[in-house]
Order: structure tokens, then C-alpha cells, then sequence
């Protein structure tokens, strides 16, 4: 990327990098590692959105809004406890992604975004 003069990096988040909320705490439990990993994950993409700026390099970390019914998350048996107003369609992801991997690196980096807000404002942005 370095020697092309642009790149883009996405990582992929999740709502779990939130920290809960309360007390009282209610919810899911067993998921404190995965949750810290995130929120790393967070931290890391803009400390090298950072470093990475004045190579043209974005870099961005995108997380559903919402559950995204996948082979893991069924795997886990998730869904049972979801209702269909916590969950997201995988093409909201895709498209937000699409959008972060297209754009202007010199604008749009160090983005800790979620999808459909990241959506919403990039069509106020765009007149959309």
C-alpha cells in the first residue's frame, strides 16, 4: 500500500466492544474476552489510522448494528435469545464496508463506525 500511495485497512468489530451498561447489568454473559478483543481492536485501528494518515492508508473499524445471523452466531445458539428488531441484514455490513474501502483515505480514516449510522450520515454527507 505504502508504495501504490493509498490503501485501505477495515477491521471487523462488534457491539460487544461497548461496555455494558448499569447497574443493574442484564444481558448476555460469557462474553468479557471477546468484548476486550473488540475494543482492542478499536484502539489499535486508530492509533494506526494514525500512523498510517500521511501514507494514504485508511484505516477503519466497522461493526454491525445489530446481530448478523452467521454460521458462528447460529453456531452459538445466539438467535434464540435475539429478537428480529436486534438483528441486521449482512448487506447493511457489506455495503458500510464497500463504503470505507472506496473512500477518500485522506477523509475518511479512524473510523470506529457501526453500519447504518455510517450509512445515514454518509448519505447526508452526499446529498442521498
Amino acid at each position: 500500500m505504502r508504495e501504490r500511495g493509498s490503501g485501505w485497512i477495515l477491521n471487523i468489530s462488534s457491539p460487544a466492544a461497548r461496555h455494558p451498561k448499569g447497574p443493574p447489568y442484564q444481558g448476555l454473559t460469557g462474553f468479557v474476552v471477546y468484548g476486550m478483543v473488540k475494543a482492542a481492536l478499536e484502539r489499535f485501528t486508530t492509533g494506526l489510522a494514525m500512523e498510517a494518515y500521511d501514507d494514504h492508508i485508511a484505516v477503519n473499524s466497522l461493526a454491525p448494528g445489530g446481530l448478523v445471523l452467521t454460521p458462528g452466531v447460529l453456531g452459538h445458539n445466539l438467535d434464540a435469545h435475539v429478537s428480529e428488531e436486534q438483528t441486521e441484514p449482512i448487506e447493511l455490513i457489506v455495503e458500510a464496508a464497500y463504503q470505507l474501502c472506496t473512500g477518500d483515505p485522506a477523509e475518511l480514516t479512524g473510523r470506529v463506525a457501526y453500519s447504518q449510522s455510517l450509512l445515514d450520515e454518509l448519505a447526508k454527507v452526499l446529498g442521498g
